[in-house]
């Protein structure tokens, strides 16, 4: 599978404090697989969803205790050290890399002058999703921030996005498109949340029954913040899992006129 345009989502991850319990909890909500990529990884645990990688989860390292647990979302990027350069450019910050990992890529982690942490992924061997759009995989994402005019001026910046009108009534959103695809979208959101980080990446993960699924969601001890509610993507709901890492679950097939 070649790599996707610039700029369109191709890879989410996150880190955790407890392998076992993530995998017991998104396995059994998104059902999916994992496979451990063994020490010289780190134990770089990729998810996969009837054989295509989705997505992976990683342990902390001593002296990540502090790390952010939240998802991050990966851009695809050409070049990785220009993305970088970009980023500072815009006034951002580059948190992780940029750095090759074997042959299977060179990534960058960095944040926007808001807060937002997003990634950036120059594929090798792995051109990321497997799948992109249905049950168990990445379906949608918005960047959720108090700081719209800044992320506005900055991802542009850095990626080849253009601005489009959005069918959603309400609030401050902006859809981003690159390549021709609308990619992801910018929401801002008030007031500081009581849990969680103040700007993220919501990433959406698609499910085949959007009610289904945050019933599961607070069986498996995470927490339902808002919906589900049917909406111009899909049914979808914000969720937290139970160490309140916020993303949210998207039925695509279930669109509001």
């Amino acid at each position: 599978m070649p790599a996707r345009p610039e700029g369109v989502p191709c890879w989410a991850d996150m880190m955790v404090a407890d392998l076992d319990a993530a995998e017991h909890f998104y396995g059994e909500l998104l059902d999916w697989t994992f496979v451990d990529g063994g020490d010289a990884l780190g134990n770089y645990t990729e998810a996969r969803s009837d054989g295509a990688a989705v997505a992976a989860l990683a342990p902390l390292l001593p002296g990540q205790e502090d790390w952010p647990t939240t998802w991050t979302l990966y851009f695809s990027s050409r070049d990785a050290d220009a993305t970088a350069e970009r980023v500072r450019a815009g006034g951002g910050a580059v948190v992780m890399g940029p750095t090759s990992i074997f042959d299977i890529g060179r990534m960058c982690v960095a944040r926007d002058p808001g807060g937002t942490v997003f990634g950036a992924w120059q594929a090798g061997r792995h051109p990321g999703f497997g799948k992109r759009g249905v049950a168990g995989a990445f379906a949608w994402a918005e960047v959720r921030t108090g700081a719209p005019e800044a992320a506005d001026a900055f991802f542009p910046a850095v990626f080849p996005f253009t601005e489009r009108p959005l069918p959603v009534a309400g609030g401050d959103v902006a859809g981003w498109e690159a390549d021709g695809e609308l990619v992801a979208a910018r929401r801002r959101t008030t007031g500081v949340p009581a849990t969680g980080p103040p700007a993220y990446v919501d990433v959406h993960f698609g499910v085949a029954d959007c009610d289904e699924a945050v019933a599961a969601v607070e069986r498996l001890g995470g927490e339902v913040r808002a919906g589900p509610a049917d909406g111009p993507f899909g049914r979808v709901a914000a969720v937290a899992d139970p160490w309140g890492s916020p993303f949210s679950v998207i039925d695509p097939a279930r669109r509001a006129p």
